[in-house]
This record gives C-alpha cells, structure tokens and sequence, in this order.
C-alpha cells in the first residue's frame, strides 16, 4: 500500500506541475493527431545510441540548453549565422542528427503536427532510459519558436559557478536547489572538455592546483589532460560510470572527484551537500526527483495553442 501511495502521489504532483508550468501541454498530446509520435522518436534515438552511445548525454545536454534559453521551444536547433547553436557555450552540442531523422519520419506520418521542441523532450527523456536510468511521462504539446540568437546565450551555469550562482540561475525559471542538485546530477552520463578543468589539476607550476580534490585521483586527470595538451579532448563527468545513468556521479562527490567546480561545491556546500547525500543513499530517491525536475524544466516558457509554429524542418524556420 505504501508503494501505490507513493505512486498515486508522484502521479498527482506531476499533474500539479503541469498544470503550474505546462501552460497547455499535457501527457498524450498526441494521443489522436499522431498516436504512433513517441514511438517514431524513440525508435530512432534507440538507432543512434546503437550506433553511438555518446548520443545520449549529448541529447539530454541540448535539451537542457535549450530551455534555459528562451524556454524549451526547439531555438537551440535552428541553425544559420548568429543562431543559438553558434554560442560557444553550444558549440560542441552533438544529437541534432537524431533530432532531424526522428522529424522527417513524424513528417511522413503525420505531416506538420509534432513539434521540433517535443522531439527534443522526448529524446532527452528516452536517452535517460537508455543508459538504464528510469524514464517517465513527458507532457508534450510544446510549439517551435521562431528566434535563436547567439546573443541570448547568456544566462547558462558555468563550469567555474559556485553553488550561489548556481542558485541564482536556476531560481530563475522557478527551479529549487533540490532541482538543481538532481539536474545537475545528469552528469552521471557525458563527458566535459579538458579545457574546462585544467585550472583545477595544474597550477603555474605543473602541481595541483585544487587541494580538495582527492589527490589520488589527480594524477589520473593529469594523464588524460597533460598540461598544454589538448583542452578539446574529454573526460568523463562521472568516473567509472559514464555510461549509465546512476548515482556513482553523486558518490564521486564525496571523495572528491567531481570534473568540474560547478559539480564540486555541491559537496562542500552544506545546504546542496545534505541533497547529495540523500540521492547517494537512495538511487529511487533521485529517479522520482530527477524526472520531477525535468518536468518542470521542460515546460520553462514553452510556446503552446498559436504560440509560435510546427517547424517542418527542425533546423530552419517555415
């Protein structure tokens, strides 16, 4: 009785959220336009992963970067000069070939019903299952916008953001620290440039330069990412789990061997420290929370109902 409680309750909150963010969409959207629309996208996210298991984080990566700018309206996939995708921040963003092929097969389905900004959603929620994370609904009903400049590439948490920061970005599309710390903790899968680190391995002198970090762990780091070396060449954000979705990132906090600042101070931070070590002890604790917290991203300023337009080609304006 207990679990069907827990379950009835998860159900009901994630109606209260959408309800309280969605501004229109809602689970099985597509239900009678599009029935088969999930399907088609997850059908091919699962063709890429096979393909290139790098795929997953990279999508779940794009759908976050999407969101925090401009809301989760398919801007980041437009391509052409001055676009999102020319930001240095989306510079290395990778998926948007999965994104086109599950849209040209929606196309032939069922032509100008599903949006860009959806499939995005659904592929990011089908990359978490993937690498054997838990999946949930994903309200869908979101329509593409018509704008994405490089120039509001402003406002994304950076790898060098103390928890402060941090807070500060995400209070600012209605997201908690409970959020933050269970979004964050998609970094359970992906990997992060060399470049974006480096500081914290070398200082002038070629020692460490970060002495929180486990110091065992350091040279490890300093042999994929040799001093001058290559800052384009990457790491995984998760240490011997980079390729499931689990709570080893979380426990690589604690002794010291989080990649980058950002997911670091999540540790020595009292108030995101006690969060992590919640989701540490309990990896049912961190799913329920991690497919909370992407409902409510995924409906940050989403364009519904005549609100923007069904993109034909994800990458261009109609």
């Amino acid at each position: 009785m207990g679990l069907v409680r827990s379950l009835c309750s998860f159900i009901v909150f994630l109606s209260c959220l959408i309800a309280v963010y969605g501004q229109g969409t809602r689970i099985g959207f597509y239900s009678t336009t599009c029935p088969n629309a999930e399907t088609i996208v997850r059908t091919a996210v699962t063709s890429h992963f096979g393909s290139d298991p790098r795929i997953a984080p990279g999508l779940l990566r794009m759908h976050f970067h999407d969101c925090f700018v401009q809301g989760c309206d398919g801007s980041v996939l437009l391509a052409g000069p001055n676009s999102e995708r020319t930001a240095g921040a989306n510079t290395n963003l990778r998926g948007f070939e999965v994104i086109d092929d599950a849209k040209r097969q929606l196309e032939a389905a069922c032509p100008g019903v599903v949006s860009c900004a959806d499939i995005l959603t659904l592929a990011a929620r089908d990359s978490v299952a993937l690498t054997q994370g838990q999946s949930w609904q994903v309200p869908t009903g979101r329509r593409d916008g018509r704008v994405s400049l490089a120039t509001n590439v402003n406002n994304l948490p950076s790898p060098s953001d103390p928890v402060a920061i941090q807070q500060r970005k995400f209070s600012a599309f209605r997201l908690t620290t409970r959020d933050l710390v269970a979004l964050v903790g998609g970094h359970t899968i992906g990997t992060a440039a060399c470049g974006f680190f480096t500081n914290r391995i070398f200082n002038s002198t070629g020692n460490t330069a970060d002495p929180t970090m486990d110091q065992t762990f350091v040279p490890t780091l300093q042999r994929l990412c040799p001093q001058n070396g290559d800052g384009s060449a990457r790491v995984d954000l998760d240490n011997g789990s980079g390729n499931t979705f689990d709570t080893s990132f979380f426990n690589n906090l604690s002794r010291g061997r989080g990649i980058l600042q950002s997911d670091h101070v999540l540790w020595t931070n009292p108030t995101t420290k006690s969060i992590v070590q919640e989701f540490m002890a309990s990896s049912s604790n961190f799913n329920v929370q991690f497919a909370r917290s992407m409902v409510k991203m995924s409906n940050i300023g989403v364009k519904t109902g005549r609100s923007g337009e069904i993109r034909r080609v994800c990458s261009a304006v109609n």
